[in-house]
């Protein structure tokens, strides 16, 4: 336990788009830091009610009923349910809480941004906006952002490339990688008793390649059957995904909770990480591929060049061009016809994940991190 002085402090993690079951914000970094002794509250817009969770006071603004109430008034159900926290710091994990940030600054309080994603760039890839309108919101927020992060307490950045960025904004940035809490997964399945099938554990979308995979389905020599555990971000793309010949190759799951996605993983022969190669994506650490790893399955994952080092290095899965549906089916009948190569890649990855990707080295971090924004700013908790 954290014997340090600053062990009190009263941390308040703030977001209006995440439920409070999330993988980073609540089984991460609001645990490991309520394990630590620091006082967590967790302030969500679910519509799940108030809860104390692990030692974590979960605090419910209520669920907006579209995305434009979420935008419009969320955040200032959010800002007002913070300040009767009265928080020590405040850790903010969207970015549209940013102007919150500044509000929370106003009156004296400490300020970290999460980034989980490189916004600017995501917004260039967004499908519903127009290439003009990408590229104007892109810009207009990067500036925005510039500005306002540059005054605040702190950055927590989920990838070195995000932290490399925000280095150049405000030098009190620090990376916190998403890897995964390996006693979360089954490493240990009996590759006998796997199903014939692959899983791909995520949010649906297009640029996450959910078009090809189901097309993919079409083109398998094997029975292998594609498992699918995620909602997708379009009723459009839904309807045309079931419309496709593929569809009746799928098990779709659904949303599921943190033992179901372990069960998805412990029944599949590979997992699924085929993104498209946009800018927001290429140097991403995507946490689904080092939870196939954990899980002990093989990754087929996009032939990009940070996740091909990866995966070359510890002999865990087969690289894909995301686009070539071919390639992808290929990659699965070939896991499929011989288990035990896929097994060894299996195995390989676990162990990586093991002695690498995992969760404690990051979890250090972010205490050395929280702990030098107390010290920064002369914090002092009565004995």
């Amino acid at each position: 336990m954290l014997t340090s002085a600053f062990a009190a402090l009263k941390v308040v993690h703030l977001t209006s788009v995440h439920g409070r079951g999330d993988t980073r914000i609540f089984v991460k970094e609001c645990r490991t830091l309520a394990h630590h002794a620091y006082q967590v509250s967790l302030v969500v817009a679910d519509g799940n009610g108030d809860a104390v969770v692990d030692g974590v006071s979960i605090h419910d603004v209520g669920r907006p009923a579209s995305r434009l109430q979420r935008m419009l008034r969320t955040g200032g159900s959010v800002f007002r349910r913070a300040c009767a926290i009265d928080g020590d710091i405040y850790h903010l994990h969207d970015p549209e809480l940013i102007p919150i940030g500044l509000r929370l600054k106003r009156l004296g309080k400490i300020v970290i941004f999460d980034a989980h994603e490189d916004l600017p760039k995501q917004l260039l890839s967004k499908p519903y906006l127009s290439p003009p309108l990408r590229w104007l919101l892109s810009r207009s927020f990067g500036r925005f952002e510039q500005r306002v992060c540059a005054t605040l307490d702190g950055i927590v950045a989920a990838t070195p490339s995000i932290r490399d960025k925000f280095l150049k904004i405000n030098p009190r940035t620090v990376d916190v990688s998403n890897y995964p809490l390996p006693a979360e997964f089954d490493g240990s399945a009996d590759w006998n008793d796997k199903a014939r099938e692959v899983c791909y554990v995520g949010g649906l979308g297009a640029t996450r390649g959910i078009r090809e995979l189901v097309q993919a389905c079409v083109m398998l020599q094997s029975s292998t059957r594609l498992s699918l555990a995620g909602n997708f971000s379009e009723s459009k793309l839904q309807t045309e995904m079931r419309s496709l010949p593929g569809w009746q190759q799928v098990d779709m799951h659904g949303h599921l909770d943190r033992a179901g996605v372990r069960r998805v993983m412990a029944r599949a022969i590979a997992g699924l990480v085929t993104l498209h190669p946009t800018s927001n994506y290429i140097e991403a650490l995507p946490v689904k591929m080092f939870e196939y790893m954990a899980a002990g399955i093989p990754v087929i994952a996009s032939d990009f060049p940070l996740w091909r080092s990866i995966i070359e290095a510890e002999h865990c899965g087969i690289c894909v061009d995301p686009l070539d549906v071919k390639a992808i089916a290929e990659a699965i009948d070939y896991l499929a016809a011989h288990p035990k190569v896929a097994c060894q890649m299996g195995a390989n990855g676990r162990r990586a994940v093991m002695a690498t990707y995992n969760w404690a080295p990051q979890a250090t971090r972010l205490l050395e991190f929280y702990g030098a924004i107390a010290h920064a700013n002369k914090i002092r908790v009565a004995a």
